[in-house]
Parts: C-alpha cells; sequence; structure tokens
C-alpha cells in the first residue's frame, strides 16, 4: 500500500518567552533536603547559647561608642579573632576597651603594650603589626572611619574577605556576601551544600552564594559557627547528638 505523504503536524511547546528566541533557565542546582537541615540547624540553634552567641564579634565592640569609633571597633575584633577562639577574642577586647579603644589611641601605643593587651590571641605578633599599619591607613586615607566596600576593606593588612564580608555586616549593616570561615566551610562540606567539595573557604563562599537564596546570607555564617561550635565539632562531631543525623551525608560515616 501507498504511503500517506501526508507529514504528522508536530506542535512545539515553547517555554513562556522561549518564542522570543530567549534560551530557557535551566533548573538551578540546589542541594538535596537543604531547607529542612536548614530548619533542623534553626531548631538546634534556637537557644543561642554558643560561644558566637555570648562573646562573638557582635558582643565585642562598645554599642554606645560614636558609630565611627564602633565601626572600628568592630573591624579590630575581626583582626583579632582570625585563629582565635571567641572566649579568647572577647577578653582581648575588653582590655582594649577599658583603656579607650579609637584610632588615636591604638596609634599611640606602642607594639610592646599592643601585644601584651591582645595576647594570648592566635598569631598577636602578626596582629600587633596588623592593627598598627590598618589603623594609620585608617587615620591618612579613611578620616579614622573603616572603608565602606569589601573591595577597600580587603586591602587593608590582616583583613581577608570573611572579615571583609562580616564588617559590612555588622558595621555598615550590608550584606555584600557569605561570611565563609573555617566552621561554615566545614559544614557546608558535610552537608553537600557545594556541588563538588571545595579546598578553601573563598571557594565555598562563591559555591554558596551560586545557589543560597540572598536573604538567607546574613544568618548563615551565625547559625553555622555556633553548631560548629556545639555539635558539628572539627573532630569527633556529636552526629548521636543532631538532628539532621539522618539527612546528613556525613553522619552516616560516623
Amino acid at each position: 500500500p501507498r504511503r500517506s505523504r501526508r507529514r504528522k503536524s508536530i506542535t512545539i511547546a515553547y517555554e513562556p518567552g522561549q518564542e522570543d528566541g530567549v534560551e530557557p533557565q535551566r533548573p538551578r542546582w540546589e542541594p538535596r533536603d537543604w531547607q529542612e537541615q536548614l530548619e533542623r540547624i534553626r531548631e538546634m540553634r534556637r537557644n543561642r547559647d554558643a560561644p558566637v552567641d555570648e562573646m562573638g564579634v557582635e558582643k565585642c565592640y562598645d554599642s554606645s561608642a560614636p558609630p565611627q569609633v564602633m565601626r572600628y571597633q568592630v573591624l579590630l575584633s575581626l583582626m583579632l579573632s582570625s585563629q582565635t577562639k571567641d572566649q579568647v577574642t572577647s577578653a582581648a577586647m575588653l582590655r582594649l576597651r577599658q583603656r579607650g579603644l579609637t584610632v588615636d589611641s591604638v596609634l599611640q601605643m606602642d607594639d610592646a603594650t599592643l601585644g601584651q593587651i591582645i595576647y594570648p590571641v592566635g598569631f598577636w605578633r602578626n596582629k600587633v603589626k596588623y592593627i598598627k599599619q590598618t589603623t594609620a591607613i585608617l587615620k591618612q586615607k579613611y578620616g579614622g572611619d573603616i572603608p565602606s566596600t569589601v573591595e577597600e576593606l580587603v586591602q587593608l593588612p590582616g583583613v581577608g574577605p570573611k572579615m571583609a564580608h562580616l564588617a559590612m555586616n555588622i558595621a555598615w549593616d550590608s550584606v555584600s556576601g557569605i561570611a565563609v570561615d573555617t566552621h561554615v566551610h566545614r559544614i557546608t562540606n558535610r552537608l553537600k551544600w557545594v556541588k563538588k567539595e571545595t579546598k578553601y573557604p573563598e571557594e565555598t563562599r562563591v559555591a554558596l552564594e551560586d545557589w543560597l537564596p540572598r536573604d538567607l546570607w546574613r544568618e548563615i555564617n551565625w547559625l553555622l559557627v555556633g553548631f560548629g561550635q556545639q555539635t558539628c565539632l572539627p573532630v569527633n562531631p556529636r552526629c548521636s547528638q543532631c538532628l539532621n543525623q539522618d539527612i546528613c551525608p556525613a553522619a552516616k560515616k560516623h
């Protein structure tokens, strides 16, 4: 029998906007179970009783100081906090504040005195040098205030990306990015909140900012730091006490 030459009509279904030559948006990658994991971490952090809650950078500055002084104290506490427990940073900041912590008071202080006051924060000798250099730059270039952009903040001696994003958040009330420290880096890798394993906190920040809704950026550092201090420890994490043990990829290994 002769084949019918009539072609079947094919209906092409366009995605909304595609008929205008616009590429259809690919579904954005996001981690499995992340919303449930986040809710459970919020639940575990509900008491706000981790060291970061009581002695973190947001508790270290004098909230009654003039805004410029307050911002300087925020930056200084961030510089001191690197590789240092919150308890030690908090105590060092208290000793500095008792001497009247301003740009001018630090510039007038000799290195030995500054070292004695901030000891035993991690790498205190380097921090004395960085604090003096950064404070001099703030005085000369910024009229004693701190810069209001991440780009300028990371140019200051001893200030890295994590500190810069936290400074923007706490000192300037501006969300410029996710502040990723060792806790955030470790936990997001354990939860597989990154597409593929990351080696450095900066890589983690880029990977997280790619999918995590922006309205969560401010909260995520505080949330995960406290969770990392109390439950998801670097060594021997307390998986049996964690509400996420049934949906955490790392928990199954312990």
